[in-house]
Formats: structure tokens, sequence, C-alpha cells
């Protein structure tokens, strides 16, 4: 049985993370709460769960020019290959998700990218962030498994398309970008 996580990681208190994961062969979707430290509600969750593996929603290292390799400032070959938000935009969500991999030193960590996933699975698609209900349709019919409810909002689909990735990751069908050294993203 599967036990890893998608988390579509949000802005600490804004109440917008969500982790997806497996319970009775269904996705099930669980969101932080405004004003909650979503920090510390992951650091339980994943203590609880002990998945084998994490696929994060978020940057999880930085450009290469800042160990000493590479010239570029803002973006890492990942980013600029998918056209991925800079890591030192997003600063504090960065940093905060760095430090959620710290944590749990035993567990991999991959980073995810949901909108390039829908890109790579879904080319044709014009309801990605505009229209739930059309792209929940289009989404059911390749998602491996149901949901045990309906996501209500875009986080929580970002937060299965992580998991996603990790199933994608678990039958071989996952592809990486980037480079090792500097960091990866998985679709």
């Amino acid at each position: 049985m599967q036990t890893y996580l998608g988390i579509d990681f949000g802005a600490k208190l804004a109440g917008t993370t969500v982790v997806c994961l497996v319970k009775d062969s269904e996705l099930q979707l669980q969101q932080s709460t405004k004003k909650q430290d979503a920090d510390a509600w992951l650091r339980k969750i994943i203590a609880e769960q002990r998945p084998n593996a994490v696929y994060l929603d978020a940057p999880l290292s930085l450009p290469g020019v800042y160990v000493g390799a590479g010239e570029n400032y803002h973006y890492r070959q990942c980013d600029q290959l998918l056209g991925a938000m800079s890591p030192m935009f997003l600063g504090g969500l960065t940093a905060r998700a760095m430090q959620l991999r710290a944590a749990f030193p035993a567990i991999p960590f991959y980073e995810s990218y949901p909108a390039q996933l829908v890109r790579t699975l879904f080319p044709a698609t014009v309801f990605y962030k505009k229209d739930l209900p059309a792209f929940l349709e289009q989404l059911a019919v390749k998602l491996p498994l149901p949901f045990a409810k309906p996501p209500e909002n875009w986080h929580q689909v970002d937060a299965a398309l992580a998991w996603w990735t990790g199933w994608r990751f678990e039958q071989k069908e996952a592809v990486c970008f980037g480079e090792v050294e500097e960091g990866l993203i998985w679709v």
C-alpha cells in the first residue's frame, strides 16, 4: 500500500495548505484552518502518517549560485525549463518548505508542480484554475483513485495533483526537470 502524501503548501496562517492521502482506497483531503499554524499542523500529520515520501508543491532548494554553482540569482534550471516561479520570489514559503523537509531527514521530499502535471496530462484543458466543476470532471476520468469527497477549491485540487505526482513516481511514469545538485521538479 502506498504511504506518501501530496501537499499543496500555502501561506502559514491563510488556511490554504492541503494534504492529500489515501484511506480506504480513496483520496482524502485535509485542509488547514485559517489563522492556524500550517507548519505545525503539517509536522503533526507527517509525524502521525509516517509516509515513505512527501510530494510538495513548493520549492525545496535555492538557485545554485547560493552554493557556488551557476550565475542565476533568481531561478534554478528546473524553474526555467517549466516556467515556474522563482524560489527567491516565493522567499518565506521556500524557506518554510526547506525547513519542513529538514524536520524529517529520514523521509524523502520531492518537489512537485501541479500546473505542469496538468499541462502534461491535460494539454487541451482550459478549465484548470478557471472552472472547478469542469476540471474535476476531466480529472475524475484519469485520476488513479477516486476522491472520498470532491475537492472544494483549487488548493485541494493541487494537493491531489501533488499526490498524483507521487503515484506517477511509484509507477515509474514521473519525469524530473532540473539538475540534481541544484534541485529537481517532478511531474
